[in-house]
């Protein structure tokens, strides 16, 4: 007897195909918010390409089914919740900034101008000092202080929400003690 050997042809396993949208592109639901793409929960339409190389593998997307669906919707309203509590607590932080006032003393000469300038990160120390830890990229300048005088500071908390605040350039006093004390050094 013959022994006929039979090729068994390997059937290899398909890769699942990805439901196509109207446009022709892949449907995918966000599960975190991408940047230029959209926010948590929506359903987008990208190219095969984005789809399988970077939106699935990072994570950031899932397959939009009715499942998925309803799983990001009950998540996102915890989100919700969430996030209002934050922007009221941003919110607060917001009107306790607003008022308050910073002084920052800095060398001027006796016309009022600064020798240098005071520029966000002194405003941010300032806060800092009050115990408001803001970084110098809120605090939006329209340009250096140059002058002794009182300035309100547009802040920057997040993008919904901005605060005023005051800001009081004074001439530094350490200067003219120093003339009393150089006067009184000399008599």
């Amino acid at each position: 007897m013959a022994d006929t050997k039979v090729k068994r042809r390997k059937v290899g396993r398909r890769a699942k195909r990805l439901p196509k949208g109207p446009n022709g592109g892949i449907e995918l639901l966000l599960i975190q918010s991408v940047v230029d793409l959209g926010q948590q929960g929506d359903v987008v339409e990208v190219k095969p390409g984005f789809a399988n190389n970077y939106l699935l593998p990072q994570g950031l997307a899932t397959i939009a089914n009715d499942h998925h669906k309803r799983m990001v919707e009950k998540h996102r309203e915890r989100l919700l919740e969430i996030e209002k509590a934050r922007l009221a607590d941003l919110r607060q932080f917001a009107e306790a900034i607003a008022r308050q006032s910073v002084t920052i003393e800095a060398n001027a000469n006796d016309e009022g101008h600064l020798y240098g300038s005071v520029g966000a990160s002194e405003i941010v120390a300032a806060l800092k000092s009050q115990n408001f830890n803001l970084g110098s990229g809120q605090v939006h300048l329209e340009g250096p202080l140059k002058e002794v005088g009182l300035y309100t500071v547009k802040l920057r908390i997040t993008s919904e929400i901005d605060a005023d605040l005051k800001v009081w350039v004074v001439p530094s006093v350490a200067e003219e003690g120093n003339d009393e004390d150089q006067g009184a050094a000399e008599n």
